[in-house]
């Protein structure tokens, strides 16, 4: 493995106010969130997040990573824009650490971008020198899980890492699976192993909307987040949970026009999901299956229903 300080470059401005802000590497240290673009993110959880995070929200870049090197770009290839005669603007993929701040002004750090395609043990020991210098207390992260549950019940989430006695009341969904890997899970693992406070959040996002915007999972992340972490963002929570509000209506709009698939895949679901928790309350695992029809039949109709109505909103976002 080469020398992980190759991955990436220290922005002097940023570092400089990472270190008066927590006073030093020896201080108290900042929590730091990540996620990356290109993993399973049901309902674009983390990308709601993180941009609820950054957009709009002052930052300073700290540390930027390599591209050049951790982006297959023809396995993602960048935007460029051509007009009339020449190519004017290319999208730079960007992987960066960068310091912002909370409602309350407290700082704390947002490690986002695309997911690195290759030298992941690398880019996992180059984020762990990153934490030990800027002395992070907890590392978190966070996507969404598509599950069969439906849209009419809270959000579910599973915890892991080593500290997820900071978000109480979820009991793990899973005993043991073994899944395609992620650059997220590995650092999340690197990071454990090495002794450090990290933190990971999976909402359990409806799978017939898994690869719609939903907001609903965003905002019980964001509240586990905050919950676990002391930071105070209100403004985040307050634009999700508006946002999460016009998409249940958008969805219950949608049942009352009469779709009877889409009808009969959320009446299924509840019906497993009271079961279920009828029969955890029992202390048994044990409920009736209930016949749902598949995700593949309701998905495209529930998809393009959600993509036409955030396309309204934000068109309509914009003209104000």
């Amino acid at each position: 493995m080469r020398d992980p300080q190759e991955l990436y470059a220290w922005e002097p401005a940023g570092l400089a106010r990472v270190d008066e802000a927590v006073g030093g590497a020896q201080g108290a240290g900042l929590v730091m969130v990540y996620h990356f673009e290109g993993f399973i993110d049901a309902g674009e959880t983390g990308a709601q997040l993180v941009g609820q995070l950054l957009d709009g929200r002052p930052s300073t870049t700290v540390a930027r990573f390599d591209h050049d090197r951790l982006v297959d770009y023809r396995a993602r290839r960048p935007a460029m824009t051509f007009r009339r005669d020449r190519w004017t603007h290319y999208e730079t993929p960007e992987l960066a650490v960068r310091l912002v701040h909370d409602d309350t002004g407290q700082p704390f750090l947002v490690l986002s971008g695309p997911e690195p395609d290759v030298e992941w043990e690398s880019f996992a020991a180059a984020v762990r020198q990153i934490v030990e210098r800027l002395a992070v207390r907890i590392a978190v992260t966070f996507h969404g899980i598509p599950m069969g549950v439906p849209h009419t019940r809270p959000v579910g989430l599973t915890p892991h890492g080593n500290r997820v006695d900071l978000v109480p009341g979820h009991p793990g969904t899973f005993d043991e699976a073994q899944v395609p890997g992620s650059a997220a899970a590995l650092v999340e693992l690197r990071l454990g192993e090495a002794g450090r406070d990290v933190l990971g959040v999976a909402a359990h996002v409806p799978h017939y909307i898994a690869r719609s915007r939903y907001p609903d999972a965003a905002l019980v992340v964001l509240e586990a987040v905050t919950a676990a972490t002391g930071l105070v963002l209100p403004e985040a929570a307050h634009a999700l949970r508006t946002r999460a509000l016009r998409t249940q209506d958008e969805i219950e709009r949608e049942l009352a026009e009469g779709n009877a698939e889409l009808i009969a895949v959320v009446r299924g679901l509840e019906q497993q999901y009271d079961a279920m928790a009828g029969a955890a309350a029992r202390g048994s695992l044990v409920a009736e299956p209930v016949d749902l029809p598949s995700a593949e039949e309701l998905g495209e109709v529930f998809e393009r229903f959600l993509a036409e109505h955030e396309h309204e909103h934000e068109e309509g976002e914009g003209d104000r």
